[in-house]
């Protein structure tokens, strides 16, 4: 395996390769009135626009993607269906949330096999891999109390982690097999034709530049201005720059590579027989196998993710930039033997990531026409296309069943507005290793 990439694509993410062809809706060109504007094209949007056509038929729904669909995101992601909203909830919290979680897997395989899309997609489970002797023995006792509340999850101490998992360093794991491995891209594009048999305009290479609150909600765009009696951002790591959320949503870049494809006896001699696995660092490694035996894998470092001033989201990947090279110091460290391997796609994306690290999904404004859903701080395959049925009932008054959980109305803020944001998140970050500020609320 050489270290050289052979074939790369300059910031191509390898959930494209092997996807369904796909011809661009074209954009907006003219004025247009509808009932809904959603604007994002990635798992937020896409499941808004399902749920809500699916139960209000005639609404008129339109959705507006700067570019392509799933082509932020959603399609740049480490491919991972996880389950959990926030980070170190109590257990009767933890409980609940995992539920909550685990039924969206359980939606989302149904949504696929109800409408047979074809998408790529293994629910084969993933590991949470302790770091520490101290972090192990924690991580045990809080798995055995959610077991023994009905969370299908178990701890394996690192003697036990055998052929599962081969990774250098790992005190044990905690595996929960609720969880799975999603190429985003195939579900996006399948449920294109979906959206547009229920009657849902879609407008790519449409971008909205500006949105003017009121009874009736103006969107700005280069072919025209709608107007709509709500509006949908679902646009997470780049609503600030639409001004909503300016000093709640941190745009940080995240960094992933994808390996030559391995066979299965190397991916079995060097990674194991695992499918996904994310550590407990500061800094948080992850790693999934692709449908194709590559291994795509991302975090572990400060240059594996960044912040660029100004909330911008714009970024390069190289396959031999620092981060890159970063990538590769940390997937060597797990796998030895894989420090050498080829990096055949490469790329970056904007995670949206809130203080306190879970997202708000609600509604607000004077006319309680607004709704949002972002934040997700790296859940976003489930609680992205979670978020879609949440919006759904938000939008026909049905609130209660939402009530109870962190996300809900939970509005972002905090992040202190620049050049203390660019300075404090890189001073932070460099000081402690962690992903940005100090949760405060």
């Amino acid at each position: 395996m050489s270290a050289a990439a052979r074939t790369f694509d300059d910031n191509r993410s390898v959930w494209t390769v092997g996807t369904a062809p796909d011809e661009p809706a074209p954009a907006l060109t003219g004025d247009l009135t509808v009932d809904v504007a959603i604007i994002g094209g990635g798992f937020t949007g896409v499941s808004t626009a399902y749920h809500l056509g699916r139960q209000n038929p005639g609404l008129g729904i339109a959705l507006f993607e700067a570019r392509a669909l799933g082509n932020g995101a959603s399609g740049r992601s480490g491919g991972m269906m996880l389950t959990g909203i926030r980070p170190d909830p109590d257990t009767d919290t933890a409980v609940r949330e995992h539920e909550l979680t685990r039924a969206a897997i359980d939606d989302l395989m149904g949504l696929i096999a109800e409408h047979h899309l074809p998408v790529r997609h293994r629910r084969a489970g993933s590991l949470k891999v302790t770091t520490s002797q101290q972090a192990a023995e924690a991580t045990h006792a809080e798995t055995e109390r959610l077991a023994a509340r009905g969370v299908p999850v178990r701890f394996l101490p690192a003697a036990e982690l055998g052929d599962l998992l081969r990774a250098r360093g790992a005190t044990g794991a905690v595996f929960d097999r609720s969880e799975g491995v999603l190429n985003g891209v195939d579900l996006i594009r399948a449920m294109k034709p979906l959206l547009l048999a229920q009657g849902v305009q879609i407008f790519e290479g449409t971008a909205v530049t500006r949105v003017r609150p009121g009874e009736v909600v103006e969107l700005e765009t280069r072919g025209g201005t709608v107007r709509a009696r709500a509006v949908v951002l679902a646009t997470n790591g780049y609503t600030p720059r639409l001004g909503f959320f300016k000093t709640g949503i941190l745009p940080v870049i995240s960094h992933v590579v994808a390996t030559d494809p391995l066979t299965e006896e190397e991916r079995v001699r060097t990674f194991g027989t695992a499918t996904a696995f994310s550590d407990d660092l500061p800094r948080l490694a992850y790693a999934s196998i692709d449908f194709d035996g590559r291994l795509v894998f991302g975090g572990g470092s400060n240059s594996s993710y960044g912040y660029q001033f100004g909330n911008r989201t714009a970024s390069v990947a190289r396959p031999d930039d620092r981060h890159a090279r970063a990538l590769r110091r940390t997937l060597g460290g797990y796998f030895p033997e894989l420090a050498g391997v080829g990096f055949q796609h490469r790329w970056s994306g904007p995670l949206g990531v809130t203080l306190a690290r879970h997202c708000g999904i609600g509604v607000m404004g004077p006319h309680s026409n607004i709704y949002y859903a972002l934040g997700y701080s790296g859940h976003g395959i489930v609680l992205g296309n979670l978020a879609g049925r949440v919006l759904c009932d938000l939008y026909a008054g049905n609130h209660d069943r939402w009530r109870d959980y962190c996300f809900y109305n939970y509005r972002p803020r905090g992040i202190p507005p620049e050049p203390m944001r660019w300075f404090g998140y890189h001073i932070y970050t460099r000081m402690t290793g962690r992903s940005a500020f100090k949760r405060l609320d």
